[in-house]
């Protein structure tokens, strides 16, 4: 087309900036979401669109041992990723230890955790969805005031996706607290 453009990706607030400027009314509802090590491109990007679906505040990415935002990333997001605050952050468990001093319940999934809908889900909130292979690591477990699972009937598979397990999850938690206010 003879034509090209160059564009720089917007900058974002830090996030416990971000989390203090949320209004008091957008913090009773808002939901993070908190990727340890999501390593899969297509599986960040998943989860970014339905994030963004759901009005989740923000995504927390690890620096190390996640996948990056990039073109396969904003494909696989639909464009999506781009309307969603991304937040990249040092230390994952410590990150979740000073989210839980300002006011967030912080929930994990895993398959070894109570039926999501059993679960009381309280806001402001971080749902954390762990690795695609091994889960949430267990010092970011640890900082979990509740692990979720997702029931299956029997005959089910071993574990969903990661990008599935986040919809599931997320899809709950923004029902339950709809359902409250």
């Amino acid at each position: 087309q003879g034509m090209a453009l160059m564009a720089a990706q917007a900058p974002t607030l830090d996030l416990f900036d971000a989390v203090a400027r949320l209004s008091p009314e957008a913090r009773k509802s808002a939901i993070l979401v908190a990727l340890d090590q999501i390593q899969d491109p297509h599986n960040l990007g998943a989860i970014a669109r339905t994030a963004a679906c759901l009005g989740v505040v923000g995504l927390i990415i690890p620096e190390r041992r996640s996948a990056p935002v990039t073109q396969a990333v904003i494909q696989a997001s639909a464009g999506a990723i781009e309307k969603i605050p991304v937040h990249h952050i040092g230390n994952l468990a410590q990150t979740l230890a000073r989210l839980k001093k300002a006011g967030f319940w912080v929930y994990g999934a895993d398959m070894e955790g109570k039926p999501a809908w059993s679960v009381v889900i309280n806001a402001p909130m971080v749902l954390v969805i762990g690795s695609e292979g091994y889960g949430m690591r267990p010092l970011v477990k640890e900082h979990c005031d509740e692990v979720l699972a997702i029931p299956q009937s029997e005959g089910g598979v071993a574990s969903l996706n990661a990008s599935c397990a986040a919809s599931i999850l997320l899809y709950e938690a923004v029902r339950q607290l709809k359902q409250g206010s």
